[in-house]
């Protein structure tokens, strides 16, 4: 087990890319702190955004490198992974193109393809943790009369995403089964962590994860995330040999109206608070999305952090 203390970590050198955004700027900062080498790949975002990106990072701290790496520039990610035994890739949208539409899904999947294409291409590469999204998993026409939870067997139907202008759903689903079908073709050893809605400070009304979110809700697959839960599993299913597949991640399930008029107090500017009509119930809806396989992991880990 490659997780039982900082020293174990003193010679490797992990790529995180984008390490712009809230995900990728803290995995930089755990994985510093457990003693790793880190390449952050930041693209290089037009009138000096990667600035305020680099300034995020303890860019002080001599194993930190920085690297500019444009996803849909092959040789620029094969710079910042050179020497790298795992990358955390987290896909940030383009300056140019930051609106989630029916044209993201190809924008994802080509830089999906350029970033596995370059782990194949990387001798020293060992396993990489590819972020996706619960809403790779959730999407499907016959979810609502299902007789089991949702998990990491379900996908997500393309058409119905399709159908209902689902984007940030469509482009998960399609970027992750390209990295799957290239990391099975190239042999790369890779897991994905599949994340419920990402609870950053700004998070707000206008995230594409939230098309949907009264179906989701009534559905009781409406599920958040904390930052450092989530950058937390990143890393386990890095150390842990045993990890494999895909992972639901979320450690909170919206499923009663405290916590839907909660969470839409934190989403919608204070001018217009009020939650949507159809979180205005008493009743609780079953929760039918499991995480099972991740918490089974992440004990083990503790576990055996606690026994050492």
């Amino acid at each position: 087990m490659a997780s039982s203390g900082n020293d174990d970590h003193n010679s490797r050198t992990v790529c995180v890319m984008d390490a712009s955004g809230h995900l990728g700027s803290s995995l930089v900062h755990l994985l510093l702190h457990r003693g790793y080498t880190v390449h952050a790949a930041l693209q290089p975002h037009a009138h000096g955004e990667s600035q305020s990106a680099e300034e995020l990072l303890p860019c002080n701290n001599e194993k930190l490198r920085i690297f500019d790496a444009d996803p849909f520039d092959y040789h620029s990610i094969t710079n910042a992974l050179k020497g790298c035994c795992g990358l955390f890739y987290c896909f940030e949208p383009p300056s140019d193109h930051s609106t989630y539409d029916e044209l993201m899904a190809e924008i994802e999947v080509r830089a999906a393809h350029n970033v596995l294409e370059a782990c194949a291409q990387t001798d020293t590469m060992e396993k990489v943790v590819f972020t996706s999204s619960v809403t790779a998993v959730i999407w499907n026409e016959g979810r609502s009369t299902a007789s089991t939870d949702l998990d990491e067997k379900n996908w997500t139907d393309i058409n119905f995403c399709k159908k209902f202008k689902l984007w940030h759903a469509l482009s998960k689903t399609l970027a992750e089964k390209s990295a799957w079908a290239l990391a099975m073709d190239r042999g790369i050893n890779m897991v994905t962590i599949n994340g419920g809605l990402l609870m950053t400070p700004d998070v707000n009304i206008a995230n594409p994860y939230l098309k949907g979110a009264a179906e989701m809700y009534e559905g009781g697959v409406f599920v958040t995330v904390d930052l450092r839960f989530i950058a937390n599993a990143h890393i386990c299913v890095f150390e842990d040999v045993s990890s494999y597949g895909r992972y639901l991640c979320f450690n909170h399930v919206i499923n009663c109206s405290h916590d839907a008029d909660k969470l839409a107090q934190m989403l919608l500017p204070s001018s217009d608070s009020s939650p949507p009509q159809s979180w205005e119930k008493t009743r609780i809806y079953q929760q039918r999305i499991s995480n099972r396989k991740l918490n089974n992991l992440m004990e083990f880990e503790n576990d055996q952090l606690l026994s050492n």
